[in-house]
């Protein structure tokens, strides 16, 4: 692995204006065809082979008329007032309304009696000819500017419902520069020059709008989440930076210790490069796991993740030693005039090499403690309560906030979790006559508020019930009430809806979290067994993120789920942990953890290759490391934590979870975990049976990486 890295390297920074061209190139080609030809982003959040599926799969074959998306439009009248003062305006909103393209329908307040008890609040309900997954943008933006005069005339007016709520697109708080400007700052605290921080921020804004580009290309093929281009400039905006400030501290190392710009920017390829490598892999290969889900609006954030961090890869194997090339000493530090350099401390003078003897000499102790602060922080995630965010759990400045809240202060909160109660009259169980029966059986559910009138097909071989549940979508009293309504309805009747579908999506999402994790690990340890010949140290790697991961979970369940702290990440109000979160987190959290793991080793590796002692190998590479990785780990904390400023619950979490497992992985796991674990494992810690040694192909991102390559043409010119 060395050897390509090394080889791509040198091709890149022989000829860099060639490289730095292409990548102009592919940006100038790929960000306006994104523009042009990109798709829009939609969630897809059916559970294959749910209940909820089926039904809405009838509808569309027999009864489109229902199965169309719908929207609904919320008037209110100021405290006192009565929403009647203000028809003409009304009426007039509603006729716009019905001309809004793929408006198949609109109900008027007053003539359907969509007015509150106290007068104050009425509803228009919009029904599109399309489904849910197909109305786009601009119908939201049309519906908007339809009702904008309305509220120039005093009345509240805003936009609901399932259609508005799935396709909104998630807000930005713009802190991402924020914590951009701080990933600057800690770069020059950490490099000296302005130049030498400024390379990683490029390469990592180079990297993020050409995943971009490439997640909106892939909508125009799939349907691509809406979660997913923030998760993708998330995760992006972090490995990119790290990449490149890995290999590019150590060209600098490789340049101090005495070796000319050429050889000190192959070696780095070839050392850092293949380090660089092989953890991208780990974390495209962790995303790209979440398709075992069977979920599409993961599968969508699985791939769209992975192609920000290939982008991210190939930013650094390629434009980095470029750019490094027609830079040559300016990315190094200048002698200033009258002042020596700083002398470069020798491991075993650094604080590292110290502590980690530290440890390493007491490692039981070390082991026993820092695990048992892991699981502390871990312990609050076994009371972790899932589910999906309805509109309520939305920040308030969004207009489906609002309407949510209007609605349920009008009319009660179920009439934001409608139900679609199906009967396929074809097969048997249920006929035409027994649809009232049916009627009542469902009224009589205590959870039920009302059952509507039944709507019937045109070939009369389907009805639809329109029914509301007595309590909001999100809470669990509504997932027990769904519970019971399908244990109590005939087998070819089904309940569909947005509620039900976001229940069965939950509920999936439970079933195939440990197949997921369990296939992330197996092939984590293989990747891991296979670059460092060892069975211990893949099976330690697994154990500690695992730890760190369960650490993140707890974190994020006591603030969410609990309230501590709440204000300090301005909370409302205490939430459900969002159920596709846990496995996201997974994904992300398993491939960064591996980053940190992957860099260390690597150069632990080095060190006992050409030592053969495993406590003075794992000193050395904790003492050489621990600045760059503490920086990295740093970098990626501020820029996690720049998005749980984000309006959106759901990108809090991710923030948030994400910041919390890189701060562990950095301090505890690599600080005391490793060096403890390392110290009791000695020398089977290297350990790999013959048999397998011989099966397994040579692959490596150690070895002979420093070892100068044959005579090459001069890479990298000399600058005064």
């Amino acid at each position: 692995m060395n050897r390509l890295t090394r080889r791509i390297g040198d091709a890149s920074a022989r000829r860099p204006w060639v490289t730095i061209a292409a990548w102009l190139a592919a940006l100038a080609l790929v960000l306006p065809l994104a523009g042009l030809a990109g798709g829009s982003f939609v969630d897809d959040l059916v559970a294959p082979g749910s209940q909820s599926e089926e039904a809405m799969e009838l509808l569309e074959e027999r009864f489109p008329e229902a199965s169309g998306g719908s929207a609904t439009t919320v008037f209110a009248a100021p405290e006192g007032e009565r929403i009647d003062r203000h028809r003409p305006a009304i009426e007039a909103a509603v006729a716009r309304i019905a001309d809004v393209e793929h408006v198949a329908s609109v109900t008027d307040p007053f003539t359907a009696g969509a007015v509150s008890p106290d007068g104050r609040i009425g509803l228009a309900q919009v029904t599109f000819d399309i489904p849910t997954m197909d109305v786009h943008p601009e119908q939201i933006d049309a519906l908007n500017s339809a009702i904008e005069p309305v509220r120039g005339d005093g009345v509240v007016a805003e936009l609901g419902g399932d259609t508005v709520f799935i396709n909104a697109e998630t807000p930005t708080s713009g802190a991402e520069a924020a914590g951009l400007l701080a990933a600057l700052v800690i770069l020059v605290v950490v490099f000296g020059t302005i130049v030498a921080a400024l390379v990683p921020i490029a390469l990592a804004l180079v990297a993020v709008a050409a995943g971009l580009g490439g997640i909106t290309l892939l909508a125009h093929a799939m349907d691509v989440s809406t979660a997913a281009p923030t998760i993708g400039a998330m995760v992006g905006l972090g490995v990119g930076i790290d990449y490149a400030l890995f290999v590019v501290a150590r060209y600098r190392e490789n340049h101090a210790a005495g070796q000319d710009n050429s050889s000190a920017l192959s070696n780095a390829m070839a050392s850092s490069g293949a380090a660089v490598l092989f953890a991208g892999g780990t974390v495209v290969v962790a995303m790209t796991a979440l398709a075992v889900t069977g979920l599409g609006f993961l599968t969508s954030v699985g791939l769209s993740t992975s192609l920000v961090v290939l982008f991210a890869v190939a930013t650094a194997l390629t434009l980095l030693p470029a750019l490094l090339s027609l830079l040559g000493d300016r990315i190094h530090k200048r002698r200033r005039r009258g002042l020596r350099t700083r002398r470069v401390n020798k491991p075993e003078e650094t604080a590292w090499w110290r502590f980690a003897h530290r440890v390493s000499g007491r490692p039981w102790p070390y082991l026993l403690v820092a695990s048992a602060a892991l699981l502390a922080l871990a312990a609050p995630a076994l009371r972790m309560e899932t589910g999906f965010p309805d509109a309520g759990n939305d920040a308030t400045s969004t207009t489906h906030r609002r309407a949510y809240d209007l609605m349920a202060e009008g009319f009660g909160p179920g009439f934001n979790a409608p139900l679609l109660i199906v009967a396929d009259l074809r097969s048997p169980g249920v006929d035409a006559e027994g649809i009232p029966e049916l009627s009542r059986r469902l009224a009589d559910d205590p959870g039920i508020a009302s059952v509507g009138e039944p709507q019937i097909s045109a070939a009369g071989d389907t009805v639809v019930l329109p029914t509301l549940p007595t309590t909001a979508p999100a809470d669990a009293a509504t997932s027990h009430t769904l519970e019971r309504i399908r244990d109590v309805v005939p087998d070819n009747v089904a309940v569909s809806g947005l509620t039900a579908v976001t229940d069965d999506l939950t509920r999936q999402l439970a079933d195939t979290l440990p197949v997921f994790i369990a296939a992330i690990i197996v092939v984590s340890f293989l990747l891991l067994m296979l670059v460092f010949r060892s069975i211990a140290v893949p099976l330690k790697a697994a154990v500690m993120n695992l730890l760190s991961i369960g650490g993140a979970y707890g974190v994020v369940v006591a603030v969410f789920q609990w309230g501590w702290l709440g204000g300090l990440f301005n909370l409302e109000e205490t939430l459900p942990i969002a159920s596709p979160m846990p496995t996201i987190f997974f994904a992300v959290l398993f491939g960064l953890s591996m980053d940190y793991e992957v860099f260390l080793l690597s150069r632990v590796r080095e060190e006992y290759d050409a030592t053969g002692d495993t406590k003075e190998s794992v000193a050395r590479g904790m003492a050489v490391t621990g600045r760059v990785i503490t920086s990295a780990a740093l970098i990626m904390t501020v820029v996690f934590l720049s998005f749980v400023v984000n309006p959106s619950p759901l990108v809090k979490m991710m923030g948030l979870g994400l910041a919390t497992a890189v701060v562990l992985d950095a301090t505890i796991v690599r600080m005391v975990l490793v060096p403890a674990s390392m110290a009791l494992l000695g020398r089977a810690a290297w350990w790999l049976p013959r048999p397998l040694d011989r099966l397994l192909p040579r692959t490596s991102t150690q070895g002979a990486a420093d070892v100068p390559p044959p005579p090459e043409p001069a890479l990298v010119p000399s600058r005064q």
